[in-house]
């Protein structure tokens, strides 16, 4: 279903108020990126790759401390990885049906 011309016309308002206001939020909702999105990807999978090879390391080397370590520190990236993602679905809006 198309907006008429006089919703567009004030869509199109609403959006240079948003983007005179508040330029990071506009700028956020354009991209459909939340800010520090990709720092969190990047970090959480390095965390959850360097967590692995400490795992791997610990076993080979028989260090049980070096092991643990190493596990929690690939929980904690695969938490912070998919919390991450999870936040993002989460606020997305679908034309499909209701917000959830």
């Amino acid at each position: 279903m198309s907006l008429s011309d006089e919703e567009r016309r004030s869509l199109e308002e609403l959006e240079r108020d948003l983007a005179a206001t508040d330029p990071d939020l506009a700028f956020e909702l354009k991209s459909g990126r939340p800010r520090g999105a990709l720092a969190r990807t990047v970090l959480g999978t390095l965390a959850v790759l360097a967590g692995f090879v400490m795992v791997i390391v610990g076993i080979i080397t028989q260090l049980v401390v070096l092991g643990v370590v190493g596990f929690l520190m690939a929980s904690a990236g695969a938490y912070w990885l998919f919390a991450g993602t999870s936040l993002r679905r989460r606020g997305q809006r679908h034309d499909d049906g209701p917000a959830p």
